[in-house]
């Protein structure tokens, strides 16, 4: 039995969902260009750098969700997967994702379910562990469900989630994770094979210091 984790954004995108939802917020005037945007690229910086507050991060990302219906959130994300997701989906990351074909296949990411699990369906990945935003009575209420799925939150996540399965991490033969990010590294040290893709500095200091493969989907 093999396990193929993916991170999303930079990963099997050549992009960020969270940042583009933002911007595609702000594009559509929901969001003021004036005060969202220069906080969207902040939060986008220190993401980068390893210095993100998640907290202040989800308030950011997630109280917008909690302004409007969820048939009008519903709609807006199929403009936002046509024009914004769509056109960052390269074939070579396809092609990746279809290599594991067989395998117990998730998508693990720090962004938001809600912007995220359409995008895993587009690569034919059922399994999604991602940051659950609150609902009551199917709307959002802007706070956070649960554990964020970020940094160790991740790795806490997917041991809850496979011991939902009946599995745990080391009873797999074989798993991969595939991730861009310095964030990520707590998770990489846990799986057979770690992988770094297009990754940044840090990672791929990290991963040329203990001989873990580093791949491009560019």
């Amino acid at each position: 039995m093999r396990l193929a984790l993916f991170d999303l954004d930079n990963t099997l995108l050549a992009g960020d969902s969270d940042f583009e939802w933002a911007q595609f917020l702000i594009e559509q005037g929901v969001l003021d260009r004036e005060v969202y945007e220069a906080r969207n690229q902040a939060f986008f910086d220190q993401y980068k750098a390893g210095t993100l507050d998640i907290v202040e991060f989800l308030n950011f990302q997630l109280k917008p969700l909690s302004r409007h219906p969820r048939p009008v959130l519903d709609a807006w994300h199929r403009e936002f997967m046509a024009r914004k997701i769509k056109p960052i989906i390269r074939d070579s990351a396809r092609a990746l994702v279809a290599r594991h074909n067989g395998d117990l296949r998730v998508v693990i990411t720090a962004t938001n379910s809600f912007v995220t699990a359409p995008i895993a369906r587009e690569f034919g990945i059922e399994n999604l562990i991602a940051t659950e935003p609150e609902q009551r009575a199917g709307e959002f209420t802007g706070n956070v469900l649960g554990i964020p799925c970020f940094r160790d939150g991740k790795v806490k996540r997917l041991d809850q989630w496979l011991a939902e399965q009946g599995h745990a991490l080391d009873s797999f033969d074989e798993s991969w994770f595939y991730s861009d990010s310095l964030n990520d590294l707590a998770l990489l040290a846990r799986v057979t094979h770690p992988v770094a893709v297009d990754p940044d500095d840090t990672l791929r200091a990290h991963a040329e210091r203990h001989g873990w493969p580093l791949i491009s989907l560019n």
